[in-house]
């Protein structure tokens, strides 16, 4: 897997030029109104054709589109001239570089990511646009997870939804070749009593499954321990994501760890064939490093993913690789150094 992305030089398409702003925005975890600034003048730009963007870059009237405004155009007409933006110039110097000091080597073996989000849930992007950034980051495949029905805050998936999405996601196979793939999974909420917030039926319709837990975090340690233990010992279920739900940073403030007898709860993992999350997100960094050797003595696979938001976020897998290879987690433990064939059959053993 590509460590980053190369700098764009002059002579840059216009649509790139903002694209890779964007993506740079989010890489470094810029506010969510900045990145939307250049996601909305893309596309806007798209419903335009070359010959009018460049008519309406030398006439300097691009604002009078919807969508793009002072920065944006100013972008545009740079790339337009066959200049490279300022403003994209000075981001690549600033924010260009790699996101954290070690894991390199862990990082190119990376293939893919088990946990990432697309504007159909709580994501900013299509799923398309995620895709189109796996690929330019070197991905070979990804699992598109969006969060299920109770997470109403995040617009989760109903069947009906998620039957819809399952669709698209053909589809995307379909167009883009032989190699990339787009598994269709999900990022399931753990329920009270550790049962799936979703049907059986439509589990079975997935390539792979993640589960969280999302609501009542407080919860004692016995019952959170069994709602645990059930879920990951659930067929169903191949991936535990962030485990313990804490926050160390970050805008939503911090959150302490939920409490769970971590030993039985990662023995049933590798009972299971369940691998435990390394959560990359710096706010959440979930496991904790302690944890994480727990899970790694008893013998449980790993899972090094973004849970990417928006499409720049996919590169912060560079973050739990420097974790991962700091507490020496051997790469053939990790599923997400797998390919995708392997990935496919490990996910679904019947």
């Amino acid at each position: 897997m590509v460590h980053m992305l190369e700098p764009l030089q002059a002579l840059v398409d216009p649509v790139e030029a903002l694209r890779r702003i964007a993506f740079l925005l989010e890489r470094s975890r810029a506010g969510t109104y900045r990145v939307e600034a250049f996601r909305n003048a893309v596309k806007a730009l798209k419903q335009l054709g070359d010959d009018e963007i460049a008519s309406r870059a030398e006439q300097g009237t691009l604002q009078q589109i919807h969508g793009i405004g002072k920065t944006t155009a100013a972008v545009v007409e740079e790339a337009a001239r066959g200049e490279l933006p300022a403003y994209l110039a000075s981001l690549q110097t600033q924010s260009g570089g790699p996101l954290a000091a070690g894991g390199e080597d862990l990082y190119a073996a990376l293939r893919g990511d088990c946990h990432l989000h697309s504007d159909w849930s709580d994501g900013g992007s299509p799923i398309d646009e995620m895709v189109l950034t796996g690929i330019e980051l070197g991905h070979e495949w990804m699992v598109l997870t969006d969060h299920s029905p109770q997470l109403r805050v995040a617009n989760g998936l109903t069947a009906e939804r998620l039957t819809k999405q399952i669709a698209i996601v053909d589809a995307i196979n379909r167009g883009v070749g032989q190699g990339f793939r787009l598994f269709k999974g999900i990022e399931v909420d753990i329920l009270d009593d550790g049962s799936l917030d979703q049907t059986d039926a439509m589990l079975g319709r997935l390539d792979l499954v993640t589960a969280s837990v999302h609501s009542k975090l407080k919860m004692n340690r016995a019952p959170m321990t069994k709602r645990m233990v059930a879920a990951v010992s659930n067929p169903r279920v191949n991936v535990l994501g962030h485990c313990t739900g804490r926050l160390v940073t970050g805008s939503r403030g911090t959150r302490p760890q939920s409490e769970f007898d971590a030993r039985e709860v990662f023995e049933a993992c590798l009972e299971g064939d369940t691998a435990v999350e390394i959560n990359s997100r710096p706010e959440r960094q979930d496991p904790p490093d302690e944890l994480i050797e727990l899970a790694l003595d008893i013998g449980c696979l790993f899972a090094i993913d973004s849970d990417a938001h928006a499409p720049g976020q996919l590169d912060m897998k560079a973050y739990g690789c420097e974790r991962a290879e700091r507490l020496g987690i051997p790469v053939d433990r990790i599923v997400t150094t797998w390919d995708a064939d392997r990935l496919h059959a490990w996910a679904n053993p019947s």
